[in-house]
């Protein structure tokens, strides 16, 4: 899945339309401080975009889920997808979160993490079962609205599916991660 060529590169200022430099320019004044990663694709449907950089910047910042959480299950997300860039990103806001080396490390080469807490271990198995199944029994149900309660559920769920789609889009357009010393890429796992 890895190219050397970025289908949808960084569009020049000038040849934006008015939406398009109206997105970039909520990008740049908001949390992200610019206009990268996914959003350099996702630009060139800026109706999309806003709505879309919106639930990000709540699921990022705002949800109801832990930092730890959150980052961890952008993590498992984005091992799923082999999805570079969101490795990279999320990589040093996991550990800085407290998820271990070796968890990441592990769960890097598509094995399920041994060393993980019991809320990591909880979240992985929570995205595999959804993501496997289409849904979550109501075992799996019970205990997340016991874990992170109804809107931590619904947070959690919106997380995965944002990562999901955030992932695709990145695989499609080819945009290439911007690599961070001492994370390791994601190797391509058999199909």
């Amino acid at each position: 899945m890895e190219s050397s060529h970025d289908r949808m590169p960084p569009m020049a200022r000038e040849t934006m339309d008015d939406l398009q430099r109206a997105a970039a320019d909520e990008l740049i004044a908001g949390p992200r401080k610019g206009v990268k990663g996914p959003f350099i694709p996702l630009l060139r449907s800026p109706r999309l975009l806003a709505p879309l950089q919106k639930a990000g910047e709540y699921l990022r910042f705002d949800s109801a889920l832990s930092r730890r959480v959150s980052e961890f299950a952008t993590l498992v997300v984005a091992r799923q997808w082999t999805q570079q860039f969101e490795w990279f990103t999320h990589v040093p806001l996991a550990r800085q979160a407290g998820t271990s080396a070796e968890t990441i490390e592990t769960l890097r080469i598509g094995r399920r993490p041994s060393l993980m807490s019991v809320e990591e271990a909880f979240v992985y198995d929570f995205i595999l079962e959804l993501t496997t199944h289409r849904g979550v029994s109501d075992a799996t149900y019970s205990e997340c609205f016991e874990r992170f309660g109804e809107r931590g559920a619904i947070d959690l769920v919106g997380l995965i599916g944002y990562f999901a789609l955030v992932s695709m889009v990145l695989n499609v357009a080819h945009t290439p991660p911007m690599e961070v010393e001492g994370v390791a890429a994601l190797p391509v796992l058999p199909l």
